[in-house]
């Protein structure tokens, strides 16, 4: 009988050949040079590697905790995406973020680029892209023929990213940059034809988007309470009372709001929250002009980050304390999102900003951004799995990784900052309770939308009326203090992805329980660094599985 670990080392394998964006973004060699089949029939081989490993582990026996705990999660995140699969739902996987036509695009940003080597591994991943795009319109096709289909704001949001990445209307496509970058020039190595291959086929994705799928897809945006509820359990890994997680929501912007106020209050007494924000952003002090400059700002605030917190409040292990700030491709979402390292670490975690095609950046917001996005949050937690192969399998190190658990604690990292003195100036910490804000914002209408559910009597926003689109937006952007364009994509995001927007603030909130429950236990023998050393090691895991093991310390 295999181990946990061998079914766990067996299944990276497995999968990295069958998905090699995964391959890519695990750091797995030997699968760079081509895509995953997107048609129904590799969707299916997919599951059907998913079956027999949950078949294997319901017959083996752990033999240590460390085995009992990589064996529950194992069988959760697989049991989860096989919950989907029979659901249909990777027959309509079009939305504004993560969905195939952006995974394929995106995998370019994390392959190597040094070496005439790389260089032809990338012409033959170029290559490949035409008929990745075929395979996923035949599922789109298979989907719609079976009435699965998403809904008419996503199919239009990606059609948009396909003709941009393609090169639409005579701008540059995000191939043709691509290749403009190799040192030889792009024809020397026969990339440019590949280039443009690879964005002739976005372009043809994207007219077929518009003129074959767009009729026939949804204009319904909500998806019921059984699609969310299946939705949240994939993103948070735990079973949720979805009422009272609204309610949350609502409580947690109340009391976040209360602290806004107070924060604004140094800044500019008596000054409405509106005009504290508008100072801020024009204030010269707190502003970078530049996309480069700003850039830079990003990185040396991971850089000096990393070696403050070192040895003081967390042991950062060498191969860890390198994280790159990026610009992220235009064409995605306006978030700003992490990437891992490679598992040999020859390839350093990354932090992706948008710009959104801004060249002006207000600081009083980015501090805590680049706080959760890089270190304590997603690079440590991330890179910190990735580097403990002494305690972690090879399934738990490069796929364990749970929304409700990785954002769950990028979010609490925000906070945690400011526990540990590193949000002193009222400025970045409002720029904290902002992020706060929105996050809790994005419970009340992710659940609200798709559950289409009354907004409370005792609110000042539309009292009684049921939430759709049109009401969260201009309220996110009120409530939030976020920018409109941002937040008009995060809305689309959330109609997209239903459940994944409340894995954020429901995640905090498991963290923060479960160590208010250590301290209580413990009593003045607790200490913050040993408890985060111990929770971090415990590797990505569903919120359900990570509240029991995290009250075992």
């Amino acid at each position: 009988m295999a181990t946990v670990d061998e079914i766990a080392a067996r299944y990276i394998e497995q999968m990295a050949a069958a998905d090699p964006i995964e391959a890519t973004a695990w750091g797995v060699p030997g699968h760079d040079d081509r895509l995953p089949d997107l048609s129904p029939a590799g969707i299916e081989a997919r599951a059907a590697i998913r079956r027999s490993v949950l078949t294997e582990l319901a017959g083996t026996a752990p033999a240590s905790d460390a085995e009992r705990i990589a064996a529950a999660v194992m069988a959760e995140r697989l049991a989860a995406a096989q919950e989907l699969h029979e659901a249909g739902e990777d027959l309509r996987p079009l939305r504004v973020i993560s969905s195939p036509q952006g995974q394929v695009r995106r995998c370019f940003d994390l392959m190597a680029k040094d070496t005439e080597e790389d260089w032809q591994v990338i012409g033959s991943r170029m290559a490949a892209v035409p008929t990745a795009l075929e395979e996923l319109r035949i599922t789109l096709a298979e989907g719609q023929r079976r009435g699965i289909t998403s809904p008419v704001r996503q199919v239009e949001a990606c059609a948009r990213q396909c003709e941009q990445w393609g090169g639409a209307d005579g701008a540059p496509s995000f191939f043709a940059d691509l290749v403009n970058r190799y040192p030889g020039g792009p024809s020397a190595a026969g990339l440019e034809r590949g280039a443009r291959a690879a964005a002739q086929a976005y372009l043809q994705l994207a007219g077929w988007l518009r003129q074959d799928y767009l009729p026939g897809a949804t204009d319904r945006d909500p998806v019921g309470r059984e699609r969310y509820a299946l939705g949240a359990r994939t993103f948070t890994g735990a079973e949720l009372d979805l009422d009272e997680t609204y309610r949350f929501g609502w409580e947690e912007l109340a009391r976040i709001e209360a602290e806004m106020a107070r924060v604004a209050g140094r800044i500019l007494p008596g000054a409405p929250l509106g005009e504290v924000v508008a100072a801020l952003e024009s204030d010269p002090d707190l502003v970078i002009e530049g996309v480069e400059q700003f850039r830079a700002w990003n990185q040396e605030l991971i850089d000096r980050t990393v070696e403050e917190l070192d040895g003081v409040h967390f042991d950062i292990a060498p191969p860890i304390r390198r994280c790159e700030a990026m610009i992220a491709p235009p064409g995605g979402a306006a978030a700003m999102y992490y990437t891992g390292p490679s598992e040999d670490f020859s390839r350093p975690g990354r932090t992706w900003y948008p710009t959104l095609g801004k060249t002006r950046f207000p600081l009083w917001r980015e501090v805590s951004v680049c706080y959760h996005e890089g270190v304590p949050g997603h690079h440590l937690q991330v890179a910190q799995v990735r580097y403990r192969t002494d305690r972690l399998n090879r399934f738990q190190r490069l796929a364990g990784f749970t929304s409700g658990h990785g954002e769950g604690w990028a979010l609490y990292a925000e906070r945690l900052m400011g526990e540990l003195g590193y949000l002193e100036n009222p400025a970045f910490e409002l720029g904290m309770l902002s992020a706060q804000a929105m996050r809790a914002v994005r419970v009340i209408v992710d659940i609200g939308m798709h559950l289409e559910l009354a907004i409370p009597d005792s609110e000042r926003y539309h009292p009684g009326e049921r939430w759709t689109p049109a009401l969260a937006l201009p309220f996110v952007i009120e409530r939030s203090c976020f920018p409109p364009d941002f937040m008009a994509s995060e809305v689309d995001r959330y109609l997209g992805m239903p459940g994944q927007a409340i894995s954020y603030k429901v995640g905090e909130r498991v963290w923060l329980e479960a160590r208010e429950r250590a301290r209580v236990r413990r009593g003045p023998a607790f200490d913050l660094k040993d408890f985060h050393r111990f929770a971090l090691d415990l590797g990505g895991m569903g919120l359900d599985q990570l509240a029991a093991e995290l009250d075992r310390y």
